[in-house]
């Protein structure tokens, strides 16, 4: 179960967003290689790159949107069949708990994955993880807002998560 989903690829996304806006700008955002929709706090950039998930090779493609330090990201990606893509949201989410050395505080199961929250550290400071892991199809989704420990407004992150809408 690897994945090397980690902190660097969100910092990558994030360099390439530029310099971050103080305030939260609401969006809509409406992927083109993907059937999803979502709100961000800011102008979301994208970054593909090929990832191994329960070992296979998939291409991943990351969007997100840093404000204020937080990283407002979903991650998705296509495999051969359901239950590859099942495997693969479990493994998405592993990964990303794992880069806060984290542990998982809160979990909700739903139908099609889980809701979660998780806290730990990445280079000493504390962080908070936020997230929802879901397959549908095909296709794996990490919705994830992810940040210092205390910086992560509670509404902001609700309005991240719930506004994630499979088309």
């Amino acid at each position: 179960m690897r994945l090397h989903l980690s902190i660097p690829l969100a910092v990558a996304v994030a360099t390439v967003l530029g310099a971050c806006s103080p305030q939260f700008n609401w969006r809509d955002y409406r992927a083109a290689d993907a059937p999803y929709s979502v709100m961000f706090p800011g102008k979301p950039a994208s970054h593909t790159r090929t990832v191994t998930l329960e070992g296979h090779q998939a291409a991943m493609t990351m969007t997100a949107a840093e404000v204020e330090g937080t990283m407002f990201a979903v991650g998705t990606t296509e495999l051969a069949d359901a239950a590859q893509a099942k495997d693969a949201a479990r493994s998405m989410q592993a990964a990303m708990v794992r880069n806060i050395a984290g542990k998982i505080s809160k979990e909700t199961p739903h139908a099609d994955g889980v809701e979660l929250e998780a806290h730990g550290a990445n280079n000493g400071r504390p962080m908070q993880l936020h997230g929802r892991f879901l397959s549908r199809g095909k296709r794996a989704y990490q919705v994830v807002v992810i940040g210092p420990e205390r910086a992560v407004d509670a509404e902001n992150i609700d309005t991240f998560i719930r506004s994630f809408k499979l088309n």
